[in-house]
């Protein structure tokens, strides 16, 4: 299958760097979710992937070869801004689009036709885009990125403006697609749909790469903590044996979070004390969403990074981490 390797990707503008020696790999029959904030350096260097922008150091590889001109011409990309021709029909400008990659006319009009049912848009077909909401536009720039058979997807904010129907239906194809083998990478603000969806996960923070690897793999390098629920009487049992323990609890729904794993005989006395007090119902170690361990790694200070260097953080796993 076919394997995209970042290999230390950087670049730099002249009052800022941009990207910080980025590298990572994306296998063929993976989802590779992309995350970050605004202006982490997330769209440069899908950019920079695509050849749209030249890296100022660094390289990508497919396949452990350059990537040539040709071999990007196959690829699916979806930018973040529409790319469509707002004053065209639908489906000239798929089968159009298609064409341009080198699709032959009869293929390109079988796929235009097939990923206007697929993504509910083919009683649209004969619209001009610019009449469509925004989020059937964003149905018809993901089909532009698929009628012509790409050999891997790159995508820029595909969920944005999408309906939760939409959502799953463009979740459902990027599946599909990965099961076929390519390999497919995309950005997204929306963190929970990244933890469901993706086989792997890297961070960006101020243009350098701070987490990469599975959900599993984060999880396992993050702090651990334990979940407690039950009455208030055992939930406050805990709190005051935690507090003596040295242990920091944070509320959580109707129960507690304690720093530690479940093993830690300190975490694990405080539910044999609790359970003597009775009412304790729940007592594992907590699955930290995506959402936190983002937080934890990510540098949320007002800063911009055209102002400052990156601050350095802690690294979860290794550059382009195990798939």
């Amino acid at each position: 299958m076919t394997t995209i390797t970042l290999e230390s990707l950087t670049k730099d503008y002249p009052t800022r760097r941009a990207v910080d020696d980025v590298s990572f790999d994306i296998h063929g029959g993976e989802i590779f979710g992309f995350v970050g904030s605004n202006g982490a350096g997330k769209t440069t260097t899908m950019r920079m992937m695509l050849g749209v922008t030249a890296p100022t150091s660094g390289r990508v590889l497919l396949d452990g070869a350059p990537i040539t001109a040709e071999n990007r011409s196959q690829f699916g990309y979806m930018p973040e801004e529409r790319g469509l021709y707002p004053k065209m029909h639908v489906h000239d400008q798929l089968v159009y689009l298609a064409r341009l990659h080198g699709t032959d006319r009869d293929r390109a009009e079988a796929n235009a036709t097939m990923w206007e049912e697929r993504l509910s848009i083919s009683h649209y077909r004969d619209d001009t885009v610019e009449a469509l909401s925004l989020g059937n536009q964003q149905r018809v720039q993901l089909a532009s990125a698929l009628t012509h058979d790409p050999t891997a997807l790159v995508l820029d904010e595909p969920f944005s403006g999408l309906d939760p129907l939409a959502v799953e239906s463009m979740s459902a194809t990027l599946r599909q697609k990965a099961d076929e083998g390519l390999p497919v990478l995309f950005s997204s603000h929306q963190l929970e749909l990244v933890e469901k969806l993706c086989d792997r996960v890297g961070i960006l923070s101020n243009g350098s790469l701070v987490a990469c690897g599975t959900i599993a793999q984060l999880r396992a390098n993050a702090p651990a903590r334990t979940e407690f629920g039950g009455s208030a009487s055992a939930c406050e049992t805990v709190r005051r044996e935690a507090h003596a323990a040295g242990l920091q609890v944070t509320e959580h729904g109707d129960g507690l979070l304690v720093d530690g794993a479940p093993e830690d005989p300190r975490v694990a006395r405080l539910a044999t004390v609790a359970l003597e007090a009775s009412g304790l119902t729940r007592f594992a170690r907590y699955d930290e969403p995506l959402s936190l361990m983002y937080r934890s790694v990510v540098d949320v200070s007002p800063a911009t990074p055209a102002e400052t260097e990156p601050t350095p953080k802690r690294r979860w796993w290794k550059k382009g981490g195990a798939r």
